[in-house]
């Protein structure tokens, strides 16, 4: 959804490209009657920064932007907005909260670029070992997915620690891979070792929400997560689900690709959780 891709990417947006976002969120439908030109007069800048509004979204012209909107609008209901009060009832908490997951959702799954996804599955597949970054919100993350992939037979690790991190790439090899998990992409604790393990040879992933940042430029396959941000849930938090969607494609694609392993290692486990059932 192009109203969800305007919100992840307004915290790195300039003052006059921010004044453009704002107005086209306030109220998305009257955008459709108001030409390039007309939005620079009403939002007190000018076309040329619409324009390069639309290309910081990604989008080529003014009206491919017309046309992502209208379709938005046209499936589906007005947006509640992020914002939660405190005297908000709780039925619009639930589903201010459900809308913006799943249209956070919506987005990352439009904008996952299959090409990114098969290579960063690749890498990860054929690894001898893993090595996964990601501190504070991330760091859940990389626990996460190192249970998955430890779980189909891969030899992964998950670093929350710099230090730690930076030692375990220290000794990579160009037999082994590195996913790195940054919500901004700017994080210093997950950068150096992302950097650490590319001098090391390692085949490099980045999962972030900005595709420019030192994270993901950093890495040699990057893969972009949409913020579902609410009150109270911003930044990192706001991109949780977005994230955990992207890592569960990668997890499925490396247990295609490595079928027989990932089946077997799944059947001699499964019988762990049950015997903890009463």
């Amino acid at each position: 959804m192009i109203t969800a891709l305007i919100r992840s990417e307004l915290p790195r947006m300039s003052g006059s490209l921010r004044k453009v976002a704002d107005w086209v969120l306030a109220d998305p439908a009257r955008v459709a009657g108001v030409s390039a030109a007309e939005l620079g007069r009403r939002t007190g800048t000018s076309q040329a920064t619409v324009t390069r509004f639309c290309r910081a979204l990604g989008l080529d012209s003014y009206q491919r932007l017309l046309l992502e909107l209208a379709r938005e609008q046209g499936r589906e209901p007005r947006p509640l907005g992020p914002d939660i009060g405190p005297d908000d009832p709780l039925e619009r908490v639930v589903a201010a909260v459900a809308q913006a997951d799943l249209a956070a959702l919506r987005a990352t799954a439009e904008r996952l670029d299959p090409d990114a996804l098969e290579r960063a599955a690749q890498s990860l597949a054929r690894a001898g070992r893993i090595d996964v970054y990601g501190v504070g919100a991330s760091g859940f993350l990389a626990v996460e997915l190192r249970a998955r992939l430890f779980g189909i037979g891969c030899e992964a690790r998950a670093w929350t620690e710099v230090h730690a991190a930076k030692t375990s790439a220290a000794l990579l090899t160009p037999a082994d891979a590195v996913v790195a998990l940054s919500h901004s992409g700017a994080t210093r604790e997950v950068l150096a070792p992302l950097a650490l393990a590319a001098e090391r040879g390692a085949a490099t992933v980045a999962v972030t929400g900005d595709p420019r940042s030192p994270v993901a430029r950093a890495a040699g396959t990057h893969l972009t997560s949409t913020s579902a941000e609410t009150g109270f849930r911003h930044g990192g938090f706001g991109a949780r689900h977005s994230v955990l969607l992207i890592l569960d494609c990668l997890y499925a694609r490396v247990a295609q690709l490595t079928y027989a392993r990932a089946t077997a290692a799944l059947a001699l486990t499964a019988h762990i959780a049950d015997a903890h059932r009463r």
